[in-house]
C-alpha cells in the first residue's frame, strides 16, 4: 500500500469514527437522515457544479444507474445503523458493523471481481470471524444478553450494507470511471428524494431535529462524504480488499470512543475483539 493511499484511507478512518459517535449521540429516525442528506447536498453542490465545470465528465446513464443503487443501498445502512444505535452500545455495533463490512466486501471481491486469496487472506477472514465471536461473549438471553443480541444484528447487517455499497460504488469508480465525488453527491440527493414522501408528515419531529441537533447535521454531512469519498478515490490506486478493509483502523477509535463518552461496559472484551479484528483487517491488507 502506497503513503497516497494510507493517507486516505486512515483520514477516512478518523472522520468515520467521528460523524458515527455524532449519530450515536443524535439517535436519529428517518428526519434525521432526511437532513443530513440535504445537508451535504447543500453543501457539496458547489464543488460538484466545479469539478463538472472543469471536467469533460457528463451526467451519464452509468452514473445516475449507479447513484440509485448506491443511494438504495445507503439508505438501508443508515437506517440499520441508526437503529443499531438506538438499540445497543456504540462499542458493539461499530466494530461489528466495520469489521463484517470488510469480511463481506473482500468475499465479495473474491467472487464476484475475480481478485484472488492467498493465505494472509483467509487469515485475516478468520481473525474477523473470531473477533466477532469474542465481541458477543458467546451468550445469548435476556437483559442485557438481549442487548448485546440486538447489536449483533444490527451490527452484521449493517456491515452487509455496507459490503454491498461498497462493491457496487467501487465498480462506479474502478470500470466506468466516475467520480467518487459527482458519485457521492448523486447518493446522497437521491437518497433525499427517495426519503422524502416518508418524512412530509413529520413536520414537528424535523423542527425538533433542526432545534437540537442543527450542528450536528451539519458536521455529519460534511465528514461522512467527505470520508467516503477519500475511500472511493483511494480504490483508484489500490484494490478493494486492500482499502475496504483498511479503512477499518477506526474501530479501536470507535470502541475508545463509545467507553469513554457513553460510558459503556466490558471495554477490556470489546478492545480484545477489536484487535482481532484489526488483525484480521491487516492480514486482509497484506494479502
Amino acid at each position: 500500500m502506497s503513503l497516497r493511499v494510507l493517507a486516505l484511507v486512515l483520514t477516512a478512518a478518523v472522520l468515520h469514527a467521528c460523524w458515527n459517535l455524532l449519530s450515536k449521540k443524535a439517535r436519529g429516525k428517518t428526519p434525521f437522515i432526511w437532513l443530513v442528506y440535504t445537508a451535504s447536498s447543500i453543501v457539496y453542490l458547489p464543488v460538484v457544479l466545479y469539478q463538472l465545470s472543469e471536467s469533460n465528465q457528463l451526467i451519464s446513464q452509468a452514473l445516475l444507474w449507479f447513484s440509485l443503487s448506491s443511494a438504495i443501498l445507503h439508505l438501508a445502512y443508515y437506517i440499520v445503523l441508526q437503529r443499531g444505535y438506538r438499540s445497543a452500545d456504540l462499542s458493539v455495533v461499530y466494530p461489528l458493523a466495520r469489521g463484517t463490512g470488510p469480511l463481506f466486501s473482500s468475499a465479495a471481491a473474491i467472487l464476484f471481481m475475480s481478485e484472488h486469496p492467498d493465505l494472509r487472506t483467509i487469515s485475516g477472514l478468520f481473525l474477523i470471524i473470531a473477533g466477532v465471536l469474542v465481541i458477543t461473549g458467546l451468550s445469548f438471553g435476556t437483559g442485557q444478553n438481549r442487548k448485546m443480541t440486538a447489536g449483533l444484528t444490527y451490527g452484521v447487517l449493517t456491515g452487509l450494507f455496507i459490503a454491498l455499497y461498497t462493491v457496487n460504488d467501487a465498480i462506479a469508480v474502478k470500470s466506468y470511471t466516475i467520480s467518487p465525488l459527482v458519485l457521492t453527491f448523486g447518493t446522497n440527493l437521491l437518497g433525499a428524494a427517495l426519503l422524502f414522501p416518508f418524512i412530509r408528515a413529520e413536520k414537528d419531529e424535523l423542527k425538533r431535529e433542526i432545534k437540537l441537533h442543527k450542528w450536528v447535521i451539519v458536521a455529519i454531512a460534511v465528514m461522512s462524504p467527505a470520508a467516503y469519498m477519500l475511500v472511493l478515490e483511494a480504490l483508484k490506486y489500490a484494490p478493494l480488499t486492500v482499502v475496504a478493509p483498511a479503512r477499518e483502523t477506526s474501530i479501536l477509535l470507535g470502541v475508545f470512543m463509545g467507553s469513554r463518552v457513553f460510558d459503556e461496559k466490558d471495554l477490556r472484551r470489546r478492545l480484545v475483539a477489536s484487535v482481532l479484528i484489526l488483525g484480521g483487517i491487516v492480514m486482509l491488507s497484506l494479502g
